[in-house]
């Protein structure tokens, strides 16, 4: 359903997207993971063509973006980092604007209201937008990228700024439509494409690192561990066991805690559960552990993990290559 093949886009010396490939097949959920300034949002803008290509193609549904924009973008519903939404308008005024802007041949009344009992905004369907919470506006936007019922839906970025119930409602918003349509979630937040999304396409510096399933991005890093335990005892000596017992990578200070504890963040070295051996070695020395929580591994672990694991590939590559040269060599 969506292709990028050979996608560059340079500004002057700077290659903000560099030569990457991918395709998104009909009916996935795809996350589009990268940190901010990776070159996601160029990808996205130049995949729904409102940004033109350096070189390489970008297609949707076998058009090509910038050959025939106006059959390509029929077929793409896109929802930008800030929603394109009139606060003057109400929302039955924007969707019958945004109707007709998209030349929908769909019975108007009918698609409009199915829209909005998709994406639960039936309730303020007569609300001037101005006076709806974050929430209900990012509803609104998704709104929107529906009009026309597009094969495909971009979104970016779409739980920037809402509350953590809001940010659950708009995860099984995009679980619902990836029944009926492909999705292409771009975001630098890992827990969100974790919870949504079946493959993950990770882009780092403009370059492509890594494009596999979400679980298979999760075994990554899979024995790396980050606890936030408290422990009650001094302060300094406790540190200093924690820094120098085997098989803790590193340690550090959090703060005072509740019942004359401290918590420290503990990160164990791959492949280490820390837990048992970190508890005996505590009430050793006489320091009560009294609380544990294991914390996610966050995004920059992944993209560490994933970056040192291209270097290693592209290590043996060129072992693989000078081999080859050399025996050729020798032969000759």
């Amino acid at each position: 359903m969506i292709k990028i093949e050979n996608l560059v886009k340079t500004y002057g010396d700077i290659r903000a997207v560099d030569n990457i490939s991918f395709e998104v097949n009909e009916g996935e959920i795809v996350g589009f993971l990268g940190p901010n300034g990776a070159g996601k949002s160029t990808t996205m803008n130049m995949l729904t063509g409102y940004l033109s290509s350096t070189s390489g193609k970008a297609m949707i549904d076998g058009i090509d973006i910038l050959e025939n924009p106006l059959e390509a973008k029929k077929r793409i519903g896109f929802l930008p980092e800030q929603p394109p939404l009139y606060l003057d308008m109400t929302v039955e005024e924007y969707l019958n604007f945004i109707y007709d802007l998209k030349g929908c041949k769909l019975n108007r009344r009918k698609h409009l209201l199915e829209i909005c009992e998709v994406v639960r905004i039936t309730e303020v369907y007569k609300r001037i937008i101005r006076n709806l919470s974050k929430g209900y506006r990012q509803r609104v936007g998704i709104a929107q990228a529906l009009v026309g019922n597009p094969k495909v839906i971009i979104f970016d970025e779409p739980t920037v700024g809402l509350d953590p119930k809001q940010i659950v409602e708009i995860r099984n918003l995009i679980r619902t439509l990836g029944k009926n349509h492909t999705v292409i979630l771009s975001t630098h937040i890992l827990p969100e494409v974790s919870a949504v999304c079946e493959r993950i396409v990770v882009i780092n510096k403009g370059k492509l690192i890594a494009n596999e399933k979400t679980e298979d991005i999760a075994s990554v890093v899979e024995g790396f561990r980050r606890l936030c335990v408290k422990i009650v005892g001094p302060r300094d000596e406790v540190l200093s066991l924690l820094k120098n017992k085997e098989g803790i990578a590193y340690a550090e200070y959090l703060g005072e805690r509740d019942g004359g504890s401290c918590a420290y963040l503990v990160e164990s070295r791959p492949g280490v559960d820390i837990r048992r051996p970190l508890f005996f070695a505590l009430a050793e020395h006489g320091f009560p552990m009294i609380g544990e929580e294991t914390m996610g591994t966050n995004l920059e672990d992944i993209f560490l993990a994933l970056l040192e694991r291209n270097d290693e590939r592209k290590k043996k590559r060129g072992v693989i290559k000078s081999n080859v040269v050399s025996r050729s060599v020798r032969q000759d």
